[in-house]
Parts: structure tokens; C-alpha cells; sequence
């Protein structure tokens, strides 16, 4: 079993991401680093995160794992959870709160949480698949920090996970400066783009990828 991963560095280099939109991201990024519709945020108006990921990966019926990882995740992560079904919550609101005082900035899981009244009053953002009021069992040990998919994308630790009410982005560790680079310079042309000027430059695109198609009108 893993130890406590991550820390200071891996949390100051994930804090740039902060003020990078979903949407931005996705742009760099392309779809295959974009979790599914179904990983939502159950409250609203949730805030922008983004941490290094502390993976987790739970069987049917189970949510041991989670469990462990609560106490295990360093400050400034978002746990990531692969889960084995849709029939039994991961974890509900006193495992949330624990995680929250811990300095776990969210919870990223492919599955069911519970108590989303508390969960909501205590402000911590949860990106799941929605509620059911039955907890899953805990009795099978699976390994912390391994590959896991989540939403549809392959998840490692310290990768970084970037969520708000767009969406869920995950920045591959090892291309995260670039990326992050990248991004800051799609937003800095943006900020100085006025909207005549966009849509100036919207329409002659639009107009000449229908001449190619041979559009008429």
C-alpha cells in the first residue's frame, strides 16, 4: 500500500492551474483528456480546483480503499476514484468533512457518494456520478497511486485535475508545463481580442470553410 504522496511541490505546481478554465484546458488538451458528462458536480455554484491526483481504486460494492486514502492524501490533493458500480456510495459526509479538514481539495470519483445535504453545507466540492443513500462494504485491499480511469480517462498520481461546473481535465504529469504554458497564452490572446474583432475573424473562417464544402448561400 501506498504511502502519503504528493506535497508541497507537486501542490505549488498544480496551484497555477487554478485560474485555467475547464474549457481552456480542453482546448490544449484535446477530448481524451476529458472526463464524461456523468462526472458532475452535485452543488452549485462549486468552485474551481485543481490538485495532484491521489488515485484510489474500489471494486463492486466497495469503498475501503477510499477509506484508507482519506487518511493518506497530502494536503492539496483531489482523490480520484475508479469505481467497480453505481450501486453503493464511496463515501458519504463525515468521510468528506474528514478529507476536507485534511486539505483535500475534492473528490473526483467515477461513482456514488451519500449525505449530500452535509456534503453541500460543508462546501466541499464533489465531481461524481450522483446518490445513493446504502454505503458499500469494506473488505478488499487494492493498491494506492496505481493507474485508474475515471470518467473514461487514465488517471496517475500526480497528474493534475482540474474541475469546475464545465467539467473534469486531467493534465498528464509529465506535460504540464507545457501545457500550462500553453494555456496562459490561449487566455492572454483572448483577454486582448475584442468581441468585433473575434467575431471579424469568426466569420471569415466560418464563410471559407463553407466555400471549400461548396456551400452556396
Amino acid at each position: 500500500m501506498a504511502d502519503e504522496t504528493g506535497g508541497m511541490a507537486d501542490d505549488i505546481e498544480a496551484a497555477g492551474f487554478a485560474g485555467i478554465p475547464t474549457t481552456t484546458l480542453a482546448d490544449v488538451l484535446g477530448r481524451e483528456q476529458v472526463m464524461d458528462i456523468g462526472i458532475r458536480p452535485l452543488w452549485q455554484p462549486v468552485p474551481r480546483i485543481a490538485g495532484p491526483a491521489f488515485t484510489v481504486r474500489c471494486p463492486p460494492g466497495d469503498n475501503l480503499m477510499l477509506h484508507a486514502a482519506v487518511h493518506r492524501a497530502a494536503p492539496g490533493s483531489v482523490l480520484v476514484v475508479e469505481s467497480g458500480d453505481l450501486d453503493y456510495a464511496l463515501a458519504g459526509g463525515n468521510v468528506c468533512a474528514v478529507a476536507q479538514r485534511r486539505g483535500v481539495v475534492a473528490l473526483v470519483a467515477d461513482g456514488l457518494i451519500r449525505d449530500l445535504a452535509e456534503v453541500r453545507e460543508a462546501g466541499f466540492p464533489v465531481f461524481v456520478r450522483g446518490v445513493i443513500p446504502i454505503p458499500g462494504s469494506k473488505k478488499a485491499v487494492e493498491p494506492l497511486n496505481v493507474e485508474v480511469r475515471c470518467g473514461g480517462v487514465a488517471v496517475n498520481a500526480g497528474d493534475v485535475v482540474v474541475a469546475d461546473e464545465e467539467g473534469v481535465v486531467v493534465v498528464p504529469s509529465a506535460r504540464r508545463d507545457d501545457v500550462l504554458t500553453a494555456a496562459r497564452a490561449k487566455l492572454a490572446k483572448e483577454a486582448g481580442e475584442t468581441l468585433d474583432a473575434w467575431e471579424k475573424a469568426h466569420r471569415t473562417r466560418i464563410d471559407q470553410i463553407l466555400r471549400e464544402a461548396g456551400f452556396e448561400g
